[in-house]
């Protein structure tokens, strides 16, 4: 099939690069030219693992295309997949304008290209309130002499294991309102779909809702297991042995149950407030997000409490280490991150910052410029300083070598906002620790001071 894809963002790139990868011949397009010369220079703008060396090798094989306009490649094209950015309005409802600038772009080719064989079918993959498919098939409908058709096919990709997700799929759901739509649709995920996998077939209005409940559900899951945590603390319990005592029933499971600085990303903060927005103009109340949201706002804040508590008014001055920028690992991606929010909180202490991750450096220093500290390794970042908080759990701070870290802090206080490791293992190792939802060290400002 010959495709489009609108947008080179990390839905639309990894979209239009595997669609690629299975065959197909893909043009990625995008309107900032910058993005577009780094994809034509063989490069990426964002960082996924795995995705550079698909990119090259369709590029290479003549499958995978870059643009900044979709003109000249409408004409021969079956699908064309919109998947711009639907950023958050002041009352958390999405924004919508890229979609209909796209829209009226599609309408614009449509009235003065030759009339098809075929309808060409245009598949939102943005993230979109429910009921915007409909708005996009009216509007079409207002603008053209026809020959298109809508389908809704809402993505489901994790950062830092997208391509993983779009090539080995849990499932696809697609909203159609029409057969062609739909056998379409199917034709081209059948190579995804070889391990029985479902494709789920729905109108547009569920599949749109089907990715705000997916997200949502599982920032329920997160903020729920931070909330217990916190209440572990109180009352001398460990949210690690509560977590695996509930874990290993099937009915609640592990996944996204590991308490930590509260989620961040382009996503779940999106989504949970649009969710919010949605029921507000539909006149109900959505109370259980509505605190999901007001939990994990308050997480975000948990670390740096855990930090002011412990050294008190000797905190102005201090020079802390931080690992992990990124809001999740494998990404270079700090929209909403924790680390931010903790960053923010120690600047405004006084406190000196040194920082480590292993790829969102360049993103946190666009933000704060010269005010931090960047180490290219996570050992020097702790040079001199008076404690280490561990914000994202990147894999090569899982099993660091603690007698390095010993030597190189000033003092031996780790606040460890994952949980990477055994509280006790890392006490009788000389060290003062703070998990979350972990059985309070022993440790006092005075002891910092000596």
């Amino acid at each position: 099939m010959r495709i489009v894809v609108i947008g080179t963002g990390y839905v639309g790139l990894v979209t239009g690069t595997c669609l690629a990868e299975s065959g197909n011949e893909v043009t990625c397009v995008d309107k900032d030219a910058r993005k577009i010369a780094v994809l034509e220079a063989g490069g990426l703008p964002i960082y996924e693992p795995g995705l550079l060396e698909l990119v090259q090798r369709n590029r290479k094989e003549g499958r995978l295309h870059f643009s900044t306009s979709a003109v000249p490649v409408l004409d021969k094209a079956g699908l064309v997949f919109i998947c711009v950015g639907t950023p958050q309005n002041s009352d958390g409802s999405a924004d919508l304008a890229s979609v209909w600038s796209v829209a009226d772009e599609i309408a614009d080719h449509l009235n003065r290209a030759e009339p098809r064989k075929t309808p060409l079918l245009v598949v939102v993959k943005s993230t979109v309130p429910v009921g915007t498919n409909q708005r996009l098939q009216r509007r079409l409908a207002e603008k053209t002499r026809g020959g298109f058709d809508v389908a809704s096919n809402p993505e489901f990709l994790k950062e830092g294991s997208a391509v993983e997700d779009f090539m080995k799929p849990d499932r696809v759901v697609v909203g159609v309102r029409s057969r062609y739509a739909e056998q379409t649709l199917r034709d081209l995920y059948a190579p995804f779909l070889r391990t029985e996998r479902p494709f789920l077939v729905m109108t547009p209005e569920s599949a749109e809702m089907t990715k705000y409940v997916a997200n949502a559900m599982l920032a329920t899951k997160i903020s729920f297991i931070n909330e217990m945590a916190n209440l572990c603390e109180r009352i001398g319990a460990d949210i690690n042995d509560v977590r695996r005592g509930i874990g290993h029933d099937m009915r609640i499971g592990f996944q996204f149950l590991f308490p930590g600085p509260g989620w961040g990303g382009s996503c779940f903060p999106k989504d949970v407030q649009a969710l919010i927005a949605m029921a507000r103009a539909a006149g109900m109340p959505a109370r259980i997000i509505e605190s999901v949201l007001a939990v994990n706002e308050a997480q975000k804040r948990v670390l740096g409490g855990k930090i002011r508590d412990y050294y008190g008014e000797s905190l102005p001055g201090r020079t802390l280490a931080i690992w992990g920028l990124a809001f999740k690992p494998r990404t270079d991606d700090i929209r909403e991150a924790p680390s931010l929010v903790l960053i923010d909180e120690l600047l405004r202490q006084g406190v000196a910052i040194r920082v480590h991750d292993p790829e969102a450096m360049h993103n946190v220093r666009a933000i704060y410029g010269d005010r931090l500290t960047y180490c290219d390794r996570p050992y020097a970042a702790l040079e001199g300083a008076d404690g280490l908080a561990i914000v994202t759990e990147w894999q090569e701070f899982r099993n660091p070598d603690f007698e390095l870290m010993r030597r190189l802090l000033r003092h031996p206080v780790i606040f460890d906002g994952r949980n990477l490791y055994d509280p006790a293992t890392v006490r009788e190792l000389g060290f003062t620790y703070f998990g979350i939802g972990r059985v309070v060290s022993p440790g006092n400002p005075s002891q910092a001071d000596r």
